[in-house]
């Protein structure tokens, strides 16, 4: 007869049960002026085999939301809708994204509007520089939620922005403002949007490469204070590249995931992560 193994340390599954809540809930947070608790990201590489193994990206739908091939995107968004041009044309031009939309942005200005209706987030008043806004559908959705939202990219970027913003935004009855602006990564910026610091910064598909991660953590560095609250959306095209960005701006700030089940019911998607991000 085999003998029976006895340990001397026996585990007790409500102890066990208990340890596990407590790492939930150390494991959840409030960040910024967000109002629900978020994932704290304390580990790059486990973000990443987290997020990469939860969400499987690579098996499901790219531009689940979006038709890049075509010259306009319709979207319904704070009781308006919005018509946003494209230029399919230039996507083919290395290093050139934001001339068509992309799921991230379309996930991220949605979230914005669900949590401005779920009372998680307030925008009435507030000042939000948004980075990289190539179409401008995030910044218009931020200044229909009433936010002072300063829309951001580079200068070759500009004329589609600014088509965008007037065509969409000039005869309605608009509670906050938007206002487009030059801002290249890494430069000082101008002191219209530090001065004061923005309430909200706000970024999608802004982490596409290992080379502009650099530049874009000290543009976000200059732009926030102590009071700031980030948002960024991104696609999940590559592991590094969010690996890089995670490893080098969670020197700087405090970075949380928010969960999907905070997004807009409507607006989902695998290949998408969200994060919110305040300043150390």
């Amino acid at each position: 007869m085999a003998a029976e193994t006895v340990s001397l340390n026996p585990e007790i599954p409500g102890e066990r049960k208990d340890e596990a809540e407590e790492d939930e809930v150390e494991q959840l947070t409030l960040i910024g002026s967000y109002g629900e608790k978020v994932r704290l990201v304390e580990d790059p590489m486990e973000e990443i085999m987290l997020v990469w193994g939860i969400q499987q990206p690579t098996f499901s739908k790219q531009n689940a939301f979006v038709a890049q091939s075509s010259l306009t995107l319709n979207l319904d968004a704070c009781g308006h809708s919005l018509s946003i041009l494209q230029s399919p044309s230039s996507l083919g031009t290395p290093g050139v994204t934001g001339s068509v939309m992309w799921d991230s942005g379309i996930v991220l200005g949605k979230f914005l509007e669900h949590a401005v209706d779920t009372k998680m987030l307030t925008l009435q008043g507030k000042k939000a520089v948004e980075l990289g806004s190539g179409c401008g559908l995030v910044g218009c959705i931020a200044a229909l939620l009433g936010a002072q939202c300063i829309l951001t990219d580079l200068p070759d970027r500009l004329r589609l922005l600014r088509k965008n913003v007037e065509s969409n935004l000039d005869h309605v009855n608009l509670r906050g403002s938007a206002t487009v602006f030059e801002l290249v990564w890494g430069d000082d910026p101008d002191p219209t949007l530090v001065e004061p610091f923005p309430d909200y910064v706000i970024g999608s598909d802004v982490i596409y490469s290992e080379e502009a991660v650099t530049d874009l953590i000290t543009t976000l560095v200059d732009l926030c204070g102590a009071a700031t609250t980030v948002f960024l959306a991104g696609e999940l095209r590559n592991d590094a590249v969010l690996e890089c960005f995670l490893e080098a701006v969670m020197k700087e700030f405090v970075v949380g995931r928010v969960e999907q089940t905070q997004w807009h019911p409507d607006y989902h998607s695998p290949r998408v992560a969200l994060y919110v991000l305040t300043k150390k």
